[in-house]
């Protein structure tokens, strides 16, 4: 079972910059994808950025130039690095690990931690 802890976030003024750290129970991060999401209140959970095993990315176009997801193996940590925030990046952030193979998908989240962006 593969657990998933995420922290960094905070309030934090719009234009302000945050960075979210997500770190596994396992050397997981060289064998799964690692993907940010995030849930405001009343809307459904949306991917924000996803690093692959590989080292590849990809963005959410509204976080496009303002996020950067990568990762540390060595230290089983996945960042998100926040810049140029905004009040609609408010939400809770929440830490993915998932493959897949011959068995099927497996999926780990983390219990998410909160971001507000006001002044």
């Amino acid at each position: 079972q593969v657990q998933l802890v995420e922290s960094g976030g905070g309030l934090v003024q719009p234009g302000g910059s945050l960075r979210l750290s997500c770190v596994s129970s396992g050397s997981i991060l060289s064998i799964y994808d690692m993907g940010w999401y995030r849930q405001a209140p009343g809307k459904q959970r949306e991917l924000v950025a996803v690093i692959i095993s590989g080292g590849g990315t990809n963005y959410a176009d509204s976080v496009k130039g303002r996020f950067a997801i990568s990762k540390d193996n060595d230290k089983n940590t996945v960042y998100l690095q926040m810049n140029s925030l905004k009040p609609e990046d408010t939400a809770v952030y929440y830490c993915n690990a998932q493959r897949t193979g011959i068995g099927g998908t497996r999926s780990y989240w983390g219990q998410g931690t909160q971001v507000t962006v006001s002044s």
